[in-house]
């Protein structure tokens, strides 16, 4: 067979797999069998440039530990030689330089390769990589006609790859589309598939109509609520029903995110802004370009970022900690609170243009107690969630709450609403299956299951009245002053009314635990 009916016949297979849709792997292992029979060797390699190393991402003939091995380019010269010269380069067999397969060709032992050639592989017009080829008899490819069949399959083995990459971007664009619409999905639903808005009563009726009459619209929105009552459940169903349903909603914990990092997680960063900002870093505002931005805990953001985030909200312009540059976004805002933030703009702790930059169409989320038979209702989802939960489900046909735990449970003032509701059913839940040696095909929840310890429900808290405490006095040390003592007396007899602890205090305060602590730390009560 003549060398140029020799390389047809090789050639076509591969022009052929070009069209196919072929697994990486299996593309790579053709085009490496194909040139072995094209020119016979003991070991072909096909190697990826990854920066300065050669990765080998398809082999034949040598050893399997090969492809976990790294070549860095600069310690491997003959690779080195073969990436610089561009075009197929034979070795001499006496060649001085080392063999980077040197002891890697399968069943050779620790025999040294003799002969060996190679060729850089151009792609898009850089270098992807090489083929090399390699050989255990001396003088294997002395042949001038060698080089030039690899100069030949090379070009073919371009477009292989470039097939391969392509098909690979594909595979993976493929896959980010779904991953994005799946989050895409997850946030644009009322709650996520576990967590829907569930209620019956007025005052629940009366916030679902708020939410269809505003998430049309572009206006910001101000949840506030206590603690617990599902404001960002709100939020996602605002978000739901919005035009920017199909575009990310983010949210962002304010009180989470400590003082020294808040600008560099709302607005990002570039290289060098502070310590430890190695690299260039999008913004929560920049992630939810298009879509929405959630503010949980708005109130706790200081004046400094809220004066940045007025600019924000007024011109949707934007600069990363550290950079001059402008950074343009289209971000709908929705904010949440439990605190008053009327309170907060009267005391100098929020500014009064944030405040109603933010407070374009407030939505009031009603307290559990508020709700009546919603109670019931809620109890009912978080019963059998947790029928699911605990792998009761193929044992139990149903998990109910007796005659008396729906009366405790309905007279209950429910400080901490809904997340407090719905620990006490997964509690219940749990000692009432403990009280069983074999699974029921209906379990009640009784009254001692939920309240084991009190055998009911405790009382109301009772909350520090006002006329308890001093009336404001400002000083000399002005008014900021004086509302850090008057709310320093008021955590210090809210503390000595509940024995200390912090979740019964700032339940009578109507404060998230986490916050009052932190207000707390900053009066120098910690």
């Amino acid at each position: 067979m003549t060398p140029a009916l020799s390389l047809l016949n090789s050639l076509v297979p591969l022009v052929a797999d070009l069209a196919d849709d072929l697994p990486e792997r299996e593309r790579y292992r053709r085009l490496l069998e194909a040139l072995r029979a094209l020119l016979p060797c003991d070991a072909v390699a096909l190697l990826r440039l990854q920066g300065q190393t050669l990765e080998p991402v398809a082999i034949d003939g040598l050893s399997n530990d090969t492809l976990g091995r790294r070549f860095r380019v600069a310690e491997h010269p003959r690779l080195a030689q073969l990436l610089a010269h561009g075009q197929a380069l034979r070795f001499a067999p006496d060649s001085p330089l080392p063999d980077p397969y040197d002891g890697l060709v399968e069943h050779a032992g620790p025999l040294e390769v003799h002969d060996c050639m190679g060729c850089a592989l151009v792609v898009g017009g850089n270098t992807w990589g090489l083929l090399t080829l390699d050989a255990l008899l001396p003088g294997q490819f002395a042949d001038a006609g060698h080089l030039q069949a690899l100069q030949a399959f090379s070009n073919l083995a371009a477009a292989t790859v470039a097939a391969a990459e392509r098909m690979r971007q594909l595979a993976q664009s493929a896959q980010d589309e779904q991953l994005r619409a799946e989050s895409y999905r997850q946030a644009a639903l009322p709650a996520d598939a576990r967590r829907p808005l569930l209620g019956q009563s007025p005052a629940f009726r009366q916030l679902q109509k708020d939410i269809a009459l505003v998430a049309p619209s572009e206006l910001n929105v101000l949840i506030t609520g206590e603690t617990g009552v599902g404001k960002e459940l709100v939020a996602q169903a605002v978000h739901a029903q919005s035009r920017r349903a199909g575009r990310p909603l983010v949210s962002v914990n304010c009180a989470a995110l400590p003082d020294t990092l808040v600008e560099s997680e709302l607005f990002g960063h570039v290289r060098g802004a502070f310590t430890g900002a190695v690299g260039e870093r999008q913004g929560q505002f920049e992630r939810a370009h298009g879509g929405t931005l959630f503010l949980d805990e708005v109130g706790e953001l200081s004046l400094a970022v809220q004066a940045k985030l007025l600019r924000v909200l007024q011109s949707g312009q934007l600069q990363r900690l550290g950079s001059d540059r402008e950074h343009r976004v289209d971000v709908r805002v929705i904010a949440a609170t439990n605190r008053p933030l009327e309170e907060a703009v009267r005391t100098g702790r929020m500014r009064a243009d944030f405040f109603h930059r933010l407070s374009v169409y407030p939505l009031v989320v009603p307290p559990l107690r508020e709700r009546g038979s919603d109670i019931l209702l809620l109890c009912g989802y978080f019963l059998e969630e947790n029928r699911s939960r605990l792998g009761a489900a193929a044992e139990l046909g149903t998990v109910r709450l007796d005659a008396a735990a729906q009366a405790a449970l309905l007279s209950c003032e429910w400080p901490g609403n809904v997340r407090e509701l719905e620990h006490l059913i997964s509690r219940g839940v749990l000692k009432a299956l403990s009280r069983h040696s074999k699974r029921q095909r209906v379990l009640s929840v009784t009254v001692s299951d939920l309240w084991p310890e009190t055998g009911g429900p405790a009382p109301s808290a009772t909350q520090t009245a006002p006329s308890t405490l001093p009336a404001i006095e400002v000083g000399e040390a002005g008014l900021r002053a004086a509302v850090d003592a008057y709310e320093r007396q008021a955590i210090e007899r809210s503390l000595a009314a509940h024995q200390g602890s912090w979740a019964a205090a700032a339940r009578a305060l109507q404060m998230d635990r986490a916050n009052l602590q932190r207000l707390a730390k900053r009066l120098g009560m910690k």
